[in-house]
């Protein structure tokens, strides 16, 4: 069998190399961010959306070299990496951590970064076929702060909610916000469909500012399906008619149900379908 590699600080190495010293502050601190990506018939998908919210997050976090990742970097990362590894389509991570030694205190800013690419045989997005079955998870609500926009690598509240999710034979979960009301999922957006018009979390409500989520946005609007970010009262899926979620890796994927509720399909498949022709 091939090895599969790795693009890890501009080295191409096989993905099963050993890397991180003890001092690693992303394996540390959790100090650093990550993008999700998608690759699709040998091409990055929405390469600007991707570097602007990296470059963006890097800024906040003050990793230096923020300005190196731009679109065309990612591009050309990929694009090694996708040829050396002989793949066309597939999901990639880029984890971005600050290269530094010091305890809470780094020593200094600069840039690590490691590229990984796994493969799959899907050359477009596709709906899932059985709808999703959800529930709340309110054990630990998510902080809505500066930070909270950002994929950064402190990930425990969605590995919690994984676990709920898996517990409880869900397929995911809805999380909240510290003020109750709706957030995101474990590693999506949320899309509601209420009385024929869209609502998601606004971003002061501490979700993820998701990539898919911006190009969903886009299309609603291109298209004339009525959209509002919002404050959200989980509330509302008792009362909704369909619920939608998204993220860079899978595009959109459908909610089925949420404790006794079940939902229709109406706008996610229309914006599935644009979302194939971009």
């Amino acid at each position: 069998m091939m090895p599969v590699f790795i693009n890890f600080n501009g080295e191409y190495l096989p993905q099963d190399t050993p890397l991180l010293s003890i001092s690693n502050r992303g394996f540390k601190y959790g100090d650093g961010l990550f993008e999700s990506m998608r690759l699709m018939k040998g091409k990055l998908k929405f390469a600007e959306l991707h570097a602007d919210r990296l470059q963006r997050g890097m800024k906040a976090l003050k990793i230096d070299g923020y300005s190196q990742m731009d679109s065309w970097f990612l591009n050309n990362i990929v694009n090694e990496l996708a040829r050396r590894n002989k793949v066309k389509h597939g999901r990639l991570r880029l984890t971005v951590y600050r290269d530094a030694e010091g305890l809470y205190t780094p020593t200094q800013n600069k840039m690590g970064y490691c590229l990984e690419l796994t493969a799959s045989e899907e050359p477009r997005y596709f709906l899932n076929e059985r709808g999703l079955i959800m529930d709340v998870f309110t054990d630990l609500p998510k902080p809505s702060n500066y930070l909270s926009n950002i994929k950064t690598c402190n990930s425990l509240i969605y590995v919690m909610a994984s676990l709920h999710k898996t517990q409880n034979k869900l397929d995911d979960v809805f999380l909240l916000n510290q003020s109750g009301n709706l957030c995101e999922a474990s590693s999506s957006n949320i899309f509601i469909n209420y009385q024929n018009h869209l609502y998601t979390p606004a971003l002061s409500e501490g979700c993820v500012e998701g990539v898919m989520r911006q190009v969903v946005i886009k299309l609603a609007e291109e298209n004339n399906i009525p959209l509002t970010e919002a404050q959200i009262n989980p509330d509302i899926l008792y009362e909704a008619d369909e619920v939608f979620l998204t993220n860079a890796t899978r595009g959109i994927q459908t909610v089925m149900g949420f404790g006794v509720r079940r939902y229709f399909n109406q706008y996610s498949k229309v914006l599935m379908d644009e979302l194939n022709k971009l």
